[in-house]
């Protein structure tokens, strides 16, 4: 039997902004929450660094300071098409705040993990998960094996919320697996220190022309971005997405020719470059199925919660993180075992209501934007045309009001209702 130090009511597994957002609001219901993570804070963790106002919204409803040192407030995107470069203030929604934020993954995680367990939550830090619990009676995951301190050990829960990252190794276990028929993205990203002014816009760029490994000239769908994280240092990537086969390019190169094009004062190069350029996948719309299996809720990018559009994680993963966070605070207080299964069976359906239309929509849109010509199209003249670009920005960002009657709110709502949920 575990010691009493190793037991909980719940078990997070992966102290990112999914988990860590979990285990704040179990542990502030009054849970008694482990919260694993396999690195040691800070730890870095590859990700644009920038905010949307859903994920602000997230932070303030949690209590986050958000002013201060660390912090970069933005007001919206300057974007650059073909031939025309456009400012998109953040769309305006009542149910959201009107700014962004930016602030480094290292930084951003550990605030985060922290503020979890000034609720309550107990981290432990390097401690890498390796396997579920299953009680071989009932088939039911009771926990998880961890490798801590250079030992194996048993960590035991009625419940486990898998927030860990888009491997995630639980529901890999569990014969969840990613599916090939859904939004799959790849970014790469690499901090610079220049003199360039720190503005108060992140900068996408929508021209990202490039040669395949074949020798083809095209335009896959994706963008670049520039991100200011303050002190003179930028968070300068792209990325791509798409569904079914990988696109035949190698991202790395395609980030060193990109940059190559941008003015030589801007000094993003090697001169001015901090650390190597780092990659990694972007699972998105929902290509993980179910999100609830043998008593474990898939959050974050462990359940390809990403934004198929833009690639956005971070918001998501706190919204997520906080649903599955009151699923099993409300399972947790039914009286008995078959009652709480019920409840937490309730999980997928409630992301799907959430997310389902949206990341439907997304995925058809990643489809069609998929055809070069397509996508070149769009970066050529949807920036000229100010009723589609602000249609296009309020679609990429997921920032349109349902109950409003505006024009272009109400477009949204239409196309969500028609889109299946995924």
């Amino acid at each position: 039997m575990a010691a009493a130090h190793e037991s909980a009511d719940v078990i997070v597994v992966g102290a990112g902004p999914a988990g860590s957002t979990a285990a704040y609001y179990l542990a502030a219901a009054g849970h008694s929450v482990l919260l694993l993570d396999k690195a040691a804070f800070p730890r870095d963790k590859i990700c644009g660094d920038g905010l949307t106002p859903r994920a602000v919204k997230e932070l303030t409803a949690m209590g986050v300071g958000i002013d201060g040192d660390g912090w970069v407030r933005t007001a919206g995107l300057r974007v650059y098409g073909v031939g025309a470069t456009v400012l998109m203030p953040w769309p305006t929604v009542a149910s959201f705040p009107a700014f962004g934020l930016v602030r480094t993954r290292e930084d951003f995680d550990q605030l985060l993990a922290r503020h979890a367990v000034a609720a309550g939550a107990r981290l432990l830090e390097a401690t890498k998960v390796t396997a579920p619990v299953i009680d071989a009676a009932t088939g039911r995951v009771t926990g998880v094996t961890a490798e801590h301190d250079g030992a194996s050990r048993t960590y035991r829960a009625p419940v486990v919320v898998a927030a860990d990252g888009a491997s995630s190794r639980l529901a890999v276990a569990l014969g969840l697996h990613q599916r090939i028929d859904r939004p799959m993205g790849v970014a790469v990203r690499r901090y610079y220190t220049a003199a360039r002014r720190n503005d108060d816009h992140l900068e996408i760029w929508l021209d990202l022309e490039t040669r395949n490994r074949s020798g083809r000239t095209y335009m896959p769908f994706g963008y670049a971005w520039i991100f200011p994280v303050g002190g003179n240092t930028f968070n300068v990537g792209l990325g791509t997405f798409h569904v079914g086969q990988k696109p035949d390019v190698d991202h790395r190169q395609m980030l060193q020719a990109w940059t190559r094009r941008l003015p030589a004062a801007w000094h993003f190069d090697e001169a001015h470059a901090v650390g190597p350029v780092r990659g990694a996948p972007l699972p998105a719309g929902f290509n993980r199925h179910p999100q609830y299996t043998r008593g474990v809720l898939l959050t974050g990018d462990a359940g390809g919660m990403i934004n198929p559009l833009s690639g956005e994680g971070i918001d998501y993963a706190m919204e997520s993180g906080r649903l599955s966070a009151d699923v099993v605070s409300r399972a947790l207080a039914q009286p008995t075992a078959a009652r709480r299964e019920q409840v937490l069976q309730s999980y997928p359906d409630l992301v799907r209501s959430c997310y389902g239309s949206y990341f439907t929509l997304g995925r058809l849109i990643v489809q069609a934007l998929n055809r070069p010509a397509v996508m070149k199209a769009v970066a050529t003249n949807s920036m000229r045309l100010p009723v589609l670009r602000t249609l296009m920005f309020k679609l990429w960002t997921n920032l349109s009001d349902p109950h409003s009657k505006d024009a272009l709110d109400r477009v949204i709502t239409t196309l969500q209702r028609l889109a299946p949920p995924a």
